[in-house]
């Protein structure tokens, strides 16, 4: 596996699907998403939300590689159906198990939401792992 493309993979993942976040669920969805389990922006954990976004940033980086996607379409398309599949089974346990998600439609926001959020963040992870010749399997 080559090493240098699964690490910039996975800074420009991160990088990406943090400004998409913010985007998406800070400003697009801010009213809907306050709520009294939501953390006020200036209370926010803020290693925790780096090291979530190059967690899932990595994640892509290492599937991309090991099945050959290189790509920015081939990524756009793999990152959302992973992150539309990740989402779902999240949000469904969390329905099933707690307060926080307290309606379908809650789910069916996030679930598009994370979605597109997934499919930017592997346009751009594909574009990375596949730039300079073909990707390492």
């Amino acid at each position: 596996m080559d090493t240098k493309k699964l690490l910039m993979g996975t800074v420009v993942g991160g990088i990406t699907y943090f400004i998409l976040g913010f985007l998406i669920y800070g400003i697009a969805l801010a009213g809907m998403m306050q709520g009294p389990c939501m953390r006020p922006e200036t209370d926010m954990v803020w290693w925790a939300m780096i090291a979530g976004n190059l967690g899932y940033a990595f994640l892509l980086s290492y599937v991309f590689l090991k099945a050959g996607i290189g790509s920015l379409g081939a990524g756009l398309q793999m990152g959302a159906v992973i992150a539309l599949v990740v989402a779902l089974s999240v949000d469904l346990m969390m329905y099933a198990t707690t307060n926080v998600i307290p309606d379908m439609t809650g789910i069916a926001v996030d679930v598009v939401a994370s979605a597109v959020l997934g499919s930017g963040a592997g346009a751009a992870v594909g574009k990375v792992v596949g730039s300079g010749g073909a990707p390492a399997a």
